[in-house]
């Protein structure tokens, strides 16, 4: 490929410099962790925003903030007010490790986040990506960064037809990114990237008129913007589940998920999976059934023929579950007290337990009934 399409000759990569840099002045968006963009900032809103919309994390960043504004204050927290905070964002594993890592930069860098990358890459949560995102952002080192967004922008800047999340892909996309980076203003740079990423080189209906480097676009040129980069097929799988209010005297009970569950450190009403989907009527039958055997075995506490309240559908990654939710009264029983935590919670304090999404829309329902 040689003229304006190819991106290893250096006037295409001064002009794609320059264009990129110019839009980026006149569009970028008033978004909070750029008005203070110190790497502790810029660390918090990047972990929040990975495989997160903007507009969700906005909120999100600033009551974190304003309760931990800064590693130390995040180090010392309790870990349970973490969870807390960060409850309805998902993918919890990222608070754990964005605590976990604040109390590193305290123990071992003195409190002040590092500045180099070998440090920061060494940080629980931090992969090359988010690494060269907070140097390049906050210090304007020269890094090169590679997320979503512009794994979409760049495969079809150069082209690339093949699966960009590849060995092949990744090294590509990873020798375009460092080469095209500029030798100053590389946080802006970068931000210009993925914002054009987010807001014009869209997944579905790119907006190329208004693309500032659609003129240096492999892709624009060959018409291929529908079939670059190479979409995966998505398979998702059914799933059935079951969970259990047990209530005594104007208190419900709570299991916290172990390390190896899917929302680790939360607390949660008692679920189990249901063996297979059938017929509606038929299901939670055998769900009250199972319930009925399945809680007092692993809480110790008796319970009543549990009675249906609701049925939720939600998805988490590969998975589509439909919850059915029932209450029963606790009849008989101790709680035991091995295994995963239990502890019985009033109604009025639930607000204060980090639950996942699921388990706080059946809090709510048990605070209004």
């Amino acid at each position: 490929m040689e003229g304006p399409l190819d991106w290893r000759q250096a006037d295409w990569r001064r002009r794609f410099r320059s264009a990129i840099l110019r839009w980026y002045r006149r569009h970028a968006r008033d978004l909070p962790w750029r008005r203070q963009a110190t790497p502790y900032a810029v660390w918090i809103s990047e972990i929040m925003l990975q495989q997160t919309q903007v507009e969700t994390v906005k909120p999100y960043f600033a009551r974190f903030m304003a309760e931990f504004p800064n590693v130390a204050s995040l180090a010392k927290a309790d870990e349970q007010d973490v969870l807390r905070l960060w409850e309805g964002l998902g993918y919890y594993r990222r608070a754990r490790q964005l605590h976990a890592a604040a109390r590193v930069v305290v123990d071992q860098h003195g409190g002040v986040f590092p500045e180099d990358s070998q440090s920061v890459s060494g940080l629980p949560g931090i992969g090359r990506y988010t690494m060269g995102a907070i140097l390049s952002i906050a210090l304007d080192h020269r890094q090169p960064i590679l997320e979503a967004n512009t794994i979409r922008l760049f495969s079809r800047l150069i082209g690339f037809r093949g699966d960009p999340t590849s060995q092949e892909g990744q090294q590509r996309l990873w020798e375009f990114a460092e080469q095209i980076l500029p030798r100053k203003h590389v946080g802006q740079f970068n931000q210009a990237l993925m914002e054009v990423g987010s807001l014009v080189c869209q997944v579905r209906d790119p907006q190329c008129a208004s693309c500032p480097v659609r003129a240096r676009c492999a892709a624009f040129a060959g018409g291929l913007q529908a079939t670059i980069p190479l979409a995966k097929k998505k398979r998702y799988e059914e799933v059935a589940e079951a969970a259990l209010v047990v209530a005594k005297k104007g208190s419900v009970l709570l299991r916290q998920h172990t390390g190896e569950e899917r929302w680790t450190g939360l607390w949660d009403f008692p679920r189990l999976t249901l063996p297979g989907p059938n017929g509606e009527k038929s299901q939670r039958q055998q769900a009250a059934r199972l319930l009925l055997s399945a809680i007092p075995m692993e809480t110790g506490i008796g319970v009543s023929t549990p009675r249906w309240m609701k049925q939720i559908k939600y998805g988490v990654t590969r998975f589509r579950i439909t919850l059915e939710c029932f209450a029963a009264d606790a009849v008989d029983g101790r709680l035991k007290r091995s295994g995963a935590k239990l502890r019985w919670v009033k109604l009025q304090e639930l607000d204060d337990i980090p639950t996942n999404t699921t388990g706080r829309k059946i809090a709510r329902l048990c605070q209004q009934r």
